[in-house]
């Protein structure tokens, strides 16, 4: 995938694991390393400016408030029951 067709998100992040794993071979030389490392931090720059840009609708924001302030059950992915006790500790 060449740097000019990452547009999204995920496009950057497979991108970045395919120059992880070219990297990491024997094969792969010093220079081409580094030039693999200056298109890494490229990519995280427009990651960056992707999340900062990024705009969530009225609902997406409401569920992420509603996840944010509902503990989850170690054991299930239900939201854990808060006891009164519980409730009134947050409150204090």
């Amino acid at each position: 995938m060449a740097e000019s067709t990452v547009h999204t998100f995920e496009d950057i992040t497979t991108r970045l694991d395919e120059i992880i794993a070219t990297v990491r071979s024997k094969d792969t030389s010093l220079e081409r390393s580094l030039d693999l490392f200056d298109e890494a931090i490229k990519l995280g720059s427009k990651a960056v400016e992707l999340v900062d840009s990024f705009d969530m609708s009225p609902t997406e924001a409401a569920m992420l408030e509603e996840a944010q302030d509902s503990p989850v059950d170690a054991d299930s992915d239900e939201p854990a029951e808060a006891s009164d006790d519980s409730a009134e500790d947050a409150r204090a």
